[in-house]
């Protein structure tokens, strides 16, 4: 027979309304209390009802995620961190692509308002207009988004594109190559942000684009790019970058040799390409689990205090697809 309420008052030596409350309002219960009673819960293995719980608290117990493009393996490693800390803190996650489209972006979160208590906003392609229809509709946090005041995890890619700067500078490139990705990306204006570095180090940078940021948008990116004469080029992130490789073997230009690459984000197949790709690597994992973090902390009474933002830090990870350029001038 499935655990109960009753049982597990039973056992702590509380009553069914304590229990209750211990889940549904833990503020509302001492500290000693609370825990003891969750650990008898969970060495009996009784889990609430959520739909129960629901009427109650008013609450759903599901959060909900909206990314671009779950093609993209940017975001695998952001959900695993969703999902796990999700669990952690007893919510159910509902998923959904709109496919890097805003009007699909719009309607998702308005769907989504009505089943949960709350919504994740990966690199939300949405338009200030379209963010004024959806911001209040429920609890909102974003990643890789950067919305007035509203809570965010925010990564730092532009001190990584410094990185990547700096590092194609002290191999001596002189004339690099930006490919820009969606025009509504806020981590492409980032980076573009972190190319300023690049003029006061006497670096030509050419911007190209926008591509699309798929393996797709990488061979028209990189006839481009060759036909500007640049030694190096920086992909808006590491798919493009692949593809940019790919065209590259194609028309028998060598990577590292005539050509260095540098990617963004560390996707698994980074470190599998031939050669390994040069990326800045972001806390995918992390950001995830700390958009979570936010989220539920809107959802609780002492949740409101504190920073609504997190930021968090880029490392640039060198690997075989840089290198000196053919001429130590860099011309």
């Amino acid at each position: 027979m499935p655990v109960t309420i009753q049982d597990v008052a039973r056992e702590a030596g509380v009553s069914v309304s304590t229990v209750s409350r211990a889940f549904t309002a833990p503020e509302m219960v001492r500290d000693e209390t609370r825990h003891f009673v969750l650990a008898t819960a969970e060495r009996l293995g009784y889990r609430p009802n959520r739909a129960a719980r629901g009427l109650i608290t008013g609450r759903t117990g599901n959060l909900g995620v909206i990314v671009p493009d779950l093609s993209n393996p940017f975001f695998p490693n952001v959900l695993k961190g969703v999902q796990s800390r999700a669990r952690e803190a007893d919510y159910a996650v509902f998923l959904a692509d709109c496919d890097e489209n805003a009007t699909e972006e719009v309607a998702l979160v308005q769907a989504m308002a009505k089943q949960v208590d709350g919504v994740i906003l990966c690199s939300s392609r949405m338009s200030a207009a379209q963010l004024e229809r959806i911001v209040g509709s429920t609890s909102l946090v974003f990643v890789n988004r950067q919305v007035g005041d509203q809570p965010a995890v925010l990564m730092d890619t532009a001190g990584g594109m410094r990185q990547a700067v700096d590092h194609l500078a002290a191999l001596g490139h002189r004339r690099i190559a930006f490919l820009n990705g969606p025009r509504a990306s806020w981590s492409n204006r980032e980076r573009r942000r972190g190319l300023r570095r690049a003029a006061r180090q006497g670096i030509e940078i050419v911007e190209l684009g926008p591509f699309a940021p798929r393996f797709e948008g990488g061979p028209h990116a990189a006839d481009l790019a060759l036909a500007e004469g640049v030694t190096a080029i920086i992909a808006y992130n590491d798919l493009m970058a692949l593809g940019v490789m790919s065209r590259l073997a194609d028309r028998g230009v060598s990577v590292p040799g005539q050509m260095s690459v540098v990617g963004f984000d560390d996707i698994l197949m980074a470190g599998m390409a031939t050669p390994p790709l040069t990326t800045v690597s972001m806390q995918n994992e992390r950001a995830g689990r700390v958009a979570v973090d936010l989220l539920v902390s809107l959802l609780t009474v002492t949740g409101a205090a504190g920073d609504p933002r997190r930021e968090l830090e880029c490392q640039l990870i060198v690997r075989a697809s840089t290198a000196v350029p053919p001429d130590p001038t860099g011309r």
